[in-house]
């Protein structure tokens, strides 16, 4: 079966840089950062107390009044979510509130789906601490779990525990637009919605959906979530000097930030969207998708997960790499991930790896987690259409090891016709995007 071709219709973030799409690529190219004191949580007495929220936040201002009461229970990840594919249903041009029979050269609700790379939703912290406090008998060093279940049962949620489900910001959407769809969610840590984009184009590609809403959302900015990055030691603790806490590629950087946000986009069959006459953003022309089978936290130190996933997005694209213009990094501000990057761009690429930019906006978004992917793919559909690429901020002095061109510190103008975004996952997650301008001289 011939491979339909897949494109992006529409886009929409939510992210500790801005609301909407236009606000965050501005702040961006600005070398503007999101970063803060922690203001969810009192993270006074945390090693890291700070982090990239979102401020001034209402995801039921997009959306009409009779729908308010019914979204209003939504967690914070699918509230991002909302609020990100609202924006990008509206830039593809779908109507909204779609009607049970659509219309003309829309494809029917069954051919319509949502794919996301969500994380789980905040837990309700301060409900579950109490039950677990309640029920810890210091006599005997044991969990009473009678009295442990009575306080959960007086003091937790049961709406608030369903909203921690993962699965919960897609069904939300599938509600709210009335898709009947696939209905899919995967959550492979920091590489989830490249993931689920990737895999949303093969959904299309192979004639499963017409048109998915995809893309990622998370928030992990709780103290659970805060706690176990810490314990891992993969989060900046530069408190004095929060503005620059992300560092990419720096010589002197200690982790990355903990950030929050959403990311969805809008993929469509090539020959539906010109039956629409929506405009086009961009085309996916290669995905790469491997896992390290290593450790759980670590790449394998000579990258060779995320080695095999460029060389198939490549394949898949029937490109080589000197079509590549620029890379979007996974570049997170560890040691670790950063030094490992670099060598993965250096074996595929060869003595062209120093000629190809390449830019982390982790630098001033932070890690939003499993959304980072889709909304640094985004970046690069703004970076194919404006001909310029974001900065990688807090530069002031490369690694050694990271001695390839990260576009330090400021926007760079580039002639852009294909480029590439990676991201790598905890547990050895590794999944490569390749998409092109729209419409393409290739």
């Amino acid at each position: 079966m011939a491979k339909r071709r897949v494109v992006i219709t529409g886009t929409g973030v939510v992210t500790p840089l801005g609301n909407d799409v236009e606000q965050m690529w501005q702040r961006l190219l600005k070398g503007d950062s999101g970063i803060k004191k922690t203001t969810l949580f009192d993270a006074s007495t945390f090693p890291s107390q700070f982090s990239a929220e979102v401020p001034n936040y209402d995801h039921l201002a997009d959306l009409p009044a009779d729908m308010h009461n019914e979204y209003r229970q939504a967690g914070r990840n699918s509230r991002f979510i909302i609020t990100a594919a609202l924006q990008a249903w509206r830039q593809a041009k779908l109507p909204f509130p779609i009607n049970e029979r659509p219309a003309e050269n829309i494809p029917a609700n069954e051919n319509i789906g949502v794919y996301l790379g969500a994380g789980e939703g905040p837990l309700d912290f301060d409900n579950f601490a109490a039950a677990a406090v309640n029920g810890w008998q210091n006599d005997s060093n044991e969990m009473d779990w009678h009295q442990w279940a009575q306080t959960a049962l007086e003091r937790m949620d049961a709406i608030r525990e369903l909203e921690q489900e993962p699965n919960m910001p897609g069904a939300y959407l599938a509600r709210l637009f009335k898709l009947r769809g696939p209905c899919m969610s995967c959550l492979t840590a920091c590489a989830a919605s490249t993931q689920a984009l990737g895999e949303a184009n093969e959904l299309i590609r192979y004639g499963n959906a017409d048109i998915i809403v995809t893309g990622g959302t998370h928030s992990m900015i709780h103290p659970l979530g805060l706690t176990g990055f810490n314990r891992l030691t993969a989060l900046s603790t530069r408190n004095d000097d929060i503005a620059t806490a992300s560092r990419p590629f720096e010589k002197d950087r200690d982790g990355f930030v903990l950030a929050e946000g959403a990311g969805a986009l809008i993929l469509e069959e090539l020959e539906c969207a010109r039956r629409r006459g929506v405009p086009i953003l961009a085309e996916i022309i290669g995905y790469g998708s491997t896992a390290d089978a290593f450790r759980v936290t670590d790449q394998h130190e000579d990258g060779r997960g995320g080695t095999a996933a460029v060389i198939l997005a490549l394949k898949d694209a029937g490109l080589s790499g000197e079509k590549i213009d620029y890379i979007s990094a996974h570049g997170t501000g560890t040691v670790e991930n950063d030094t490992i990057e670099t060598k993965i761009i250096k074996n595929v690429f060869g003595d062209r790896a120093g000629h190809i930019p390449i830019s982390s906006v982790k630098s001033m978004l932070g890690h939003l987690i499993a959304a980072a992917g889709a909304v640094e793919l985004i970046t690069c559909v703004l970076a194919l259409r404006d001909q310029i690429i974001p900065p990688t901020t807090n530069l002031f002095e490369p690694d050694a090891e990271c001695d390839l061109d990260y576009v330090p510190n400021h926007a760079r103008k580039a002639e852009l016709n294909v480029v590439m975004s990676n991201s790598f996952g905890f547990g050895g997650q590794n999944n490569t995007l390749i998409i092109r301008r729209w419409p393409s001289s290739l």
